[in-house]
């Protein structure tokens, strides 16, 4: 059976950020990171992606972001490929439909 990767809206993710249910990671790079993000979710740049790195607690969903799409996509298929089973989303349109949507961003670098 191949698994199906299904997208989120921004306002959905955002919607599972404020009742604790995402988790949410973000596979841009350093410098993106820093120059804004989406408080509280963690980097996890493509460039260094460690599918085996992806543990995300069992109450929670899994939604993997970018700036626009396109690498989310490169990280999910790593994640089918090394066997991951989990039920996982991407944010549609990524940080720029985030960002074009209203919702709130951070700057800085990643803790």
């Amino acid at each position: 059976m191949t698994q199906q990767v299904t997208f989120l809206e921004p306002a959905e993710v955002q919607a599972k950020l404020n009742d604790g249910t995402a988790y949410v990671i973000d596979v841009r790079e350093p410098n993106e990171y820093a120059e804004a993000h989406i408080a509280g979710v963690p980097l996890m740049p493509l460039s260094q992606f460690d599918p085996g790195a992806v543990t995300p607690p069992a109450d929670k969903t899994l939604i993997i972001h970018c700036r626009s799409g396109r690498r989310c996509g490169l990280a999910s298929e790593q994640l089918i490929a090394a066997g991951y089973t989990g039920t996982f989303y991407r944010m549609a349109g990524g940080l720029l439909a985030w960002t074009a949507a209203g919702l709130p961003v951070e700057t800085g670098e990643s803790t």
